[in-house]
């Protein structure tokens, strides 16, 4: 598993729509990357619905949000379109996993990622790491909000 202080793992994943994003894209920015089991789970419907309600002012700081999960860019851009929101997100599915793995995120049990999330900062660490104890609850917006304050100015 990563720690804090470390470099991000190194990726490139395609997008809901296709479109190849790699981790040399998020230098000079701050990045949370939201890792999540499945699209269309009814409790990861609900934690990209929160994170979706404060994305204006995530990015209003400066900071730009990816969701990461094992599933298919096409699943990615159904569940984007059904739920209706604007978070980029990026299909960790083939080499299954890969990303996850990377984080130490991946739970073999399910076959899927961990709910986790990582802020990666300007300059390609890792800054702050959260997993959640279970899947089944839901990092609040509020967490991700104190670890960009408390990593604002900072790189």
């Amino acid at each position: 598993m990563v720690e804090v202080g470390w470099p991000a793992p190194d990726f490139t994943l395609p997008d809901q729509d296709g479109h190849k994003v790699s981790l040399e894209d998020l230098r000079g920015k701050r990045t949370v990357l939201v890792f999540y089991p499945l699209d269309f789970s009814p409790v990861c419907t609900d934690q990209l619905n929160v994170y979706n309600e404060v994305l204006a002012e995530l990015e209003a700081e400066g900071v730009q949000m990816y969701g990461v999960s094992v599933d298919s860019a096409y699943a990615h851009n159904a569940f984007q379109k059904h739920v209706g929101i604007r978070i980029p997100l990026l299909a960790d599915f083939h080499p299954k996993a890969a990303l996850a793995k990377a984080y130490g995120f991946y739970d073999e049990r399910w076959g899927s990622s961990a709910r986790a999330l990582a802020l990666i900062g300007p300059d390609l660490t890792i800054e702050w790491i959260h997993r959640s104890p279970s899947a089944l609850e839901i990092p609040g917006a509020n967490l991700i909000f104190d670890a960009v304050r408390a990593h604002a100015g900072t790189r």
